[in-house]
This record gives C-alpha cells, structure tokens and sequence, in this order.
C-alpha cells in the first residue's frame, strides 16, 4: 500500500478503505494515524472503520513515530483543553506535543470547546444548555478563538500567493464562508426547517471528514517538509 501510494498512482478510495480494515484486523496495535499513514485515508476515516468493525484496540497503539501511547487519552484532552483555554493561539501541533497526543485529537479537542462540549467523549456528553446550544460555558474563550481564527484569516487573504492566484483565491472564500461567529451560527442552527434536521446534519458531517481529511494531507506534507 506505502509502495503505491509513493508511485503516484493510488487506488480507489473503496480499495484504500478496503486495505485499512485488513491493517485493522492484523494490526490492532496501528494507531489510526498510522494506518492512515500507510493506506492513503484520513485519520477519521481509518477511525470510522475500526468503530464499525467493533474493534476497540488495545490498551495502547503504535504511531507512526513508533510511539507507543495509550488508547484512552481522557487526561491529555483535559490537558489539551486547559492549553487550549489558556492559549487559543497556539496551534494543533504546539498543543500536542506538549501533552502527548495526535494533532487530530487536538483538533477534536478543540472543537468540542467551540461547541460547549467536554472535551473527553465519555464526558459530561454536552455542556451547553437547551436554550443556547451553540454557546461556550466559558464567553470568554469563544470571543478569543473567533478573534484569533479572524486575525488569522486576514493575513492570509493578505498573503499574495493566495490572494493572486485562482486556487488561492477559491481557498479563501472557503476559509471566509466557515468564519463566521458563534452567533451567526446559532442563527443558521435555528434557521433550519424541522424537517430537513436530519438531511442537513448528514451534510455537515460528510463536509465535517472532508476537510478533516484536507487537514490531515496539509500536517502530514508539513511533516514531511521538515524531515526533509
């Protein structure tokens, strides 16, 4: 699968989630990263197929570095959570490194706070009340992480190889449209008709993978730059 990858011609994506769930079943130990890694998938996707299998792991998993680091991770996300607070700035990387887990895993991290979640899956489920299910239990954090995310993205609609050029620019509009505030996004939770809850909430995941997936390519060129 590595060999294929490299070659650049890569199988079907079908073919690639196939190759995953047989590294799952003889390889237990592979952290997801890992697995992904080798097969050409993002991270989260490698994770969807394990849950789907039934197979839990181990006690621990063996990264890419060759690592070995346990599967419950509960007390580096409480970690992860209290940086992220204290620091909004800092970045997937710098968070993880400090407490000894995966850049994606901080990104869920993260994402929970945003969403007023714990930041553990097995946690206190939600935070958020009923009648403000897109605010934070802490204000402060989200006006921090909308002002960094906000000062970010406009420096790189600043940056000329984004703003001159035609996948640059397409980029940004991206970036701006998924930028707006905790506030707006309430609105549009509250906007959207009873009925079609379920169809939209199917759209928002898919998109949710697609540019976790985006996100894992980006980190694992960034990684290979530097060992380079």
């Amino acid at each position: 699968m590595e060999a294929n990858i490299r070659h650049g011609l890569p199988l079907s994506l079908s073919d690639r989630k196939r190759a995953a769930v047989q590294i799952i079943g003889t390889h237990p130990q592979w952290s997801d990263r890992r697995v992904a890694s080798a097969t050409g998938i993002s991270a989260g996707t490698v994770a969807d197929l394990r849950k789907r299998g039934g197979e839990g792991g181990n006690e621990a998993r063996i990264g890419r570095d060759g690592r070995i680091r346990p599967v419950d991770s509960s007390e580096r996300r409480r970690l992860a959570a209290d940086l992220i607070r204290n620091d909004p700035g800092l970045s997937l990387r710098q968070v993880a490194k400090q407490v000894g887990i995966s850049p994606e895993t901080v990104r869920d991290v993260r994402g929970r706070l945003e969403r007023g979640e714990s930041p553990t899956p097995d946690g206190n489920r939600r935070l958020r009340t009923k009648q403000h299910p897109l605010s934070l239990t802490e204000p402060d954090l989200g006006h921090a992480l909308d002002r960094e995310r906000l000062a970010v993205l406009e420096r790189l609609k600043a940056d000329p190889t984004l703003r001159l050029s035609e996948v640059g620019r397409i980029l940004l509009r991206m970036l701006t449209m998924h930028s707006i505030d905790g506030q707006e996004w309430e609105r549009i939770l509250h906007g959207v008709p009873p009925h079609l809850y379920g169809v939209v909430a199917g759209f928002a995941r898919d998109h949710a993978r697609v540019w976790a997936g985006f996100a894992d390519h980006l980190e694992n060129r960034a990684t290979d730059l530097a060992a380079g």
